[in-house]
């Protein structure tokens, strides 16, 4: 756990290296990020994750306008959605609010703050979408498969059904040992970035199943892995260096 006073002081030493535009210790400096796959992609889709969300709705709102605003033709969710089950309602009510459907896969903290995940699943399927645990959606229209992981594993992946497959995961660690076919994509969250980033260093702590892969593009042993730094906080309130994002993804 790192204390105010610690925050404020790596900070501070931080600041005389940083880019203005990113250094802000505001967690809610929301920023949209792009991730062109190839040249000649036409499918736009959003992703967000590490929602985390307690009670925050100002921000939520935000939140849920920036991606309204992209017109996506769907959005992706890898994890973490509330830590507490009391939010969990509020949380899938602005899940709901999203104009394009939008498919997620469960993070720990879905599974340990014990909210039902028939209630994910009726948020999500409200949408358009689906809540996907070790288990996938076709979505024919654009010849794409999405795969959505339990929380350490596929035990249910079937051969592929479809030209073009999309894996939603929560530790990013876990690209490296899928096993099987490679996929064309591959979206994560979990690491938060690290929240607090030094220039020239990175980040300052990692939680466990991050691996080498803290922030942004990555080739995994699973294929092309993108790590999302989150939408909330966890453990302290703070971002430095490490703005909270949607990536909106051409492929």
């Amino acid at each position: 756990m790192m204390t105010r006073r610690k925050f404020l002081s790596l900070a501070a030493l931080a600041l005389p290296g940083a880019v203005a535009a990113e250094a802000c210790v505001e967690p809610t400096n929301l920023r949209v990020a792009q991730l062109p796959l190839n040249s000649g992609g036409t499918l736009r889709f959003a992703h967000f994750t590490d929602f985390h969300y307690k009670g925050n709705a100002g921000y939520a709102e935000h939140l849920v306008s920036t991606i309204n605003q992209l017109h996506p033709e769907f959005v992706c969710f890898t994890g973490d959605l509330v830590e507490d089950k009391r939010f969990a309602a509020g949380a899938l009510e602005f899940i709901r609010k999203i104009k394009a459907p939008v498919y997620g896969s469960p993070g720990n903290h879905d599974y340990r703050c014990r909210a039902p995940f028939a209630d994910y699943e009726e948020a999500f399927g409200a949408t358009g979408g689906e809540w996907l645990v070790d288990r996938s959606v076709v979505i024919a229209e654009h010849d794409l498969e999405i795969v959505g992981m339990a929380l350490i594993g596929i035990h249910a992946l079937k051969p592929a059904q479809a030209s073009r497959r999309l894996l939603l995961l929560h530790y990013p660690a876990m690209a490296d040992s899928l096993g099987g076919p490679r996929f064309d994509l591959i979206l994560s969250g979990h690491s938060h970035g690290g929240q607090v980033r030094l220039p020239f260093y990175g980040a300052l702590a990692l939680p466990w199943g991050v691996g080498p892969y803290d922030l942004g593009y990555f080739e995994s042993k699973g294929g092309p892995l993108y790590v999302n730094p989150g939408i909330g906080t966890y453990s302290f309130p703070y971002r430095f260096n490490c703005r909270p994002e949607v990536t909106l993804v051409t492929m």
